[in-house]
């Protein structure tokens, strides 16, 4: 065979061959996995360091725990977080006093102090960076990710994160969806609330992020107990050695590493 017949064969087999590359990469988009997961964990509660974190730990799994300045916790086991973080688990922010939008009859039991509704814009966004210090001076990191209490985004008619987006890679809202890389908005990735959950049902949300190449967010209060929305011990434990057991197809990861896997997606994909 002549060069010239062979180049345009040869040409036509590479493209062949980066058409099946970019097939099977939009099959496994998430680090050559199916999809990604992030465990998440909010309030600063101490069944995370004392139930959730020995788990994550004993499979190598690195989980995401959003700490108010508040919590008893930040204040009485400053220590256990920061070894926490020293192992890679995430420390984010979820402001200083998780303050939320009172006024309604399921918000009962917001204070007064922190009623979201009684805030100015610039007092919330002090109150967020203010904890980005506080969070700093325990693990010494720079970089943070945000999560709305109670998933409030505006205060005093205003969408306060779109003044401190610079301080954050990304922020967690509380919608329940998971969506593939091109459609996440970053300011605000949905999460699954797991409120007496069981095993199967979040082995489930798992199965269809697989199924549909998604980023899936699991949203944790207490677990195994000091919070009203609860999961079982045991049903978290079984959930986190499903992910394990299928490490091949989930890049299980803290949501920051996630989040900032997704931004460098979207600035090679504009």
């Amino acid at each position: 065979m002549s060069v010239k017949k062979f180049i345009p064969i040869l040409l036509f087999s590479m493209s062949c061959i980066g058409i099946y590359a970019q097939q099977a990469d939009m099959s496994r988009p998430w680090k050559n996995k199916k999809c990604a997961i992030s465990l998440t964990y909010d309030d600063g509660l101490n069944v995370h360091l004392d139930k959730v974190i020995p788990v994550l730990d004993s499979l190598n799994i690195k989980g995401t725990f959003y700490i108010p300045g508040n919590s008893t916790t930040a204040t009485n086991r400053i220590s256990d977080w920061r070894k926490a973080a020293s192992r890679g688990h995430e420390l984010g922010n979820h402001t200083l006093f998780h303050a939320c939008v009172g006024g309604t009859p399921d918000r009962s039991w917001v204070k007064p102090d922190y009623d979201l509704s009684k805030y100015t814009a610039q007092r919330m966004i002090d109150e967020v960076l203010m904890a980005n210090t506080f969070l700093s001076a325990i693990d010494g990191r720079t970089k943070r990710t945000f999560a709305y209490t109670c998933g409030d985004m505006v205060v005093d008619n205003v969408h306060f994160m779109d003044s401190i987006k610079n301080n954050f890679v990304s922020a967690r809202g509380v919608k329940s969806e998971m969506l593939p890389l091109a459609k996440i908005d970053i300011w605000n990735i949905g999460s699954y609330m797991m409120v007496n959950a069981s095993a199967d049902q979040m082995i489930n949300l798992v199965k269809e992020a697989m199924k549909t190449n998604s980023y899936l967010v699991f949203l944790f209060h207490g677990v195994g107990g000091e919070h009203n929305l609860n999961v079982s011990a045991d049903e978290h434990r079984k959930l986190v050695q499903f992910l394990k057991q299928n490490e091949k197809d989930i890049w299980i990861a803290p949501f920051i590493e996630v989040s900032e896997y997704i931004v460098d997606y979207k600035s090679r994909n504009k």
